[in-house]
């Protein structure tokens, strides 16, 4: 994992929907006041009324089968705004604030917590570059 979250080689995950049996549509989470996309993560119908009641961004991991309540581990909480649905209602944005730190569940060289997960982009040479 280390490799893959912190590494500069290229390693899409093309197949990362078609392994999910799960009932979710994707979210993208965008902060609320700068509009910068922070991740895009899955719902399911339990998440996005927990989501509401609360206020607070919780999703559902893939790759755990479990509801993802942000910041219950790491203590980033983003705090949900409002839930925006796209046309054809099959995928979700939520805009958030988050109440501390950062967002990602990656640090920097520093140890810090990211404030995106979108940290590298793609070189010319087909490598990932930090940001």
């Amino acid at each position: 994992m280390k490799a893959l979250e912190s590494g500069t080689d290229l390693a899409l995950d093309f197949d990362k929907l078609a392994a999910l049996d799960q009932r979710v549509v994707p979210v993208v989470l965008q902060h609320a006041d700068s509009n910068e996309v922070l991740y895009v993560a899955y719902a399911n119908e339990t998440a996005l009324r927990e989501s509401l009641g609360t206020r607070r961004a919780v999703l559902w991991s893939t790759s755990r089968a479990e509801l993802w309540r942000k910041g219950e581990t790491s203590g980033d909480v983003l705090e949900l705004v409002e839930v925006r649905v796209n046309c054809e209602q099959n995928s979700l944005l939520y805009r958030v604030r988050p109440r501390t730190g950062g967002v990602c569940h990656t640090r920097d060289a520093a140890g810090r917590t990211r404030p995106t997960c979108y940290y590298r982009r793609l070189g010319e040479a087909g490598s990932l570059e930090f940001v």
